[in-house]
């Protein structure tokens, strides 16, 4: 039973994905019939630490309380993607999985996980901005991004800043059970579970350079996205033969025509369902699915939730349509 909880601070720590952590597992709410933790805020990295906000935090307690703890979370800090970090810290951490207790990472406090190699051979993932980066630093980690947490037994990896919020609740909930993690979220006014993933709030990426024999089909596949397309019009459009142009299509943009068109009527779904209010089967017209059901089909299996869903979430309140 999770009793002990420390947070294990390095320096440039962000106070946002540090007060989550202080929220759900450092208030005392014994007086509503709540678990208690034994909770402290530990410093990896001298008395005083700073903040990207300006201020300074000063832990009264050093990496020794970390021996103690059932649970070690990482929260993120400036710079976490490319530093190194204090041995003794990566030690505590090794330790703490040997003998049994949990570690949680927040954001690029997977960083920290990938660095004490205990992210080798496991799922994992990161904020969507470094999860390449996570990739190249530890590439015996196997890293999701489209995800907002991952648990894999005594390693927890979440997402970026507000996805510490979905990995303690669901960590409560895996302790406690879902009565408890409710009660938790209502008194933070949160969802006690969110849909879908963080492939939802990836930005749209920018046009890819470099490719000099489609591009200019590219273009013409952007400015159609409604119409039917095979490889073969595709290829008569760059005058090549259909195996030369899916050949150099994917040595051009890393992926097959039909994955990249998919992606790019997707985006285009997801901006109209963020800026219109027209219907979802008018929007999946519109970018090339033909109808509701396909869009809803490919948004589940993409992004990991529905249009209508999406659209609450980018929109706020707003009627569901069909």
């Amino acid at each position: 039973m999770l009793k002990n909880v420390a947070v294990a601070l390095l320096d440039g720590v962000h106070p946002f994905e540090l007060g989550v952590l202080c929220e759900v597992f450092g208030l005392d709410r014994r007086a509503d019939g709540m678990p208690y933790y034994d909770f402290a805020v530990v410093s990896a990295e001298g008395p005083t630490l700073s903040t990207h906000a300006g201020f300074s935090i000063n832990p009264l307690v050093g990496l020794e309380r970390l021996e103690e703890a059932d649970l070690i979370a990482v929260p993120t800090g400036d710079a976490f993607v490319a530093r190194d970090y204090p041995p003794e810290l990566l030690a505590a951490l090794q330790r703490a999985v040997e003998r049994g207790a949990r570690v949680l990472s927040v954001c690029s406090g997977a960083f920290v996980l990938g660095a004490a190699g205990l992210l080798d051979g496991r799922r994992c993932t990161t904020h969507w901005r470094h999860s390449d980066m996570l990739m190249e630093r530890f590439p015996l980690a196997i890293v999701d991004p489209d995800v907002l947490y991952v648990d894999t037994g005594p390693v927890i990896t979440s997402a970026g800043t507000a996805a510490a919020i979905d990995a303690c609740l669901h960590i409560i909930r895996e302790e406690h059970g879902p009565k408890v993690a409710n009660y938790i979220a209502r008194r933070m006014v949160v969802p006690p579970h969110r849909d879908g993933g963080q492939a939802q709030y990836i930005e749209r990426p920018l046009p890819r350079t470099g490719c000099d024999t489609v591009g200019d089909v590219m273009s013409w596949m952007e400015r159609h996205l409604d119409r039917e397309m095979t490889v073969e019009q595709l290829a008569a459009r760059a005058h090549m033969s259909p195996r030369t142009f899916a050949r150099r299509f994917q040595q051009e943009t890393g992926t097959t025509p039909y994955r990249w068109l998919l992606r790019q009527r997707l985006l285009l779904a997801q901006e109209l369902l963020e800026q219109t209010e027209e219907t979802v089967d008018t929007i999946a017209g519109r970018s090339g699915f033909g109808n509701a059901a396909t869009l809803r089909h490919h948004f589940l299996r993409t992004l990991g939730t529905t249009p209508n869903t999406y659209r609450r979430t980018f929109r706020g309140p707003v009627r569901d349509t069909v």
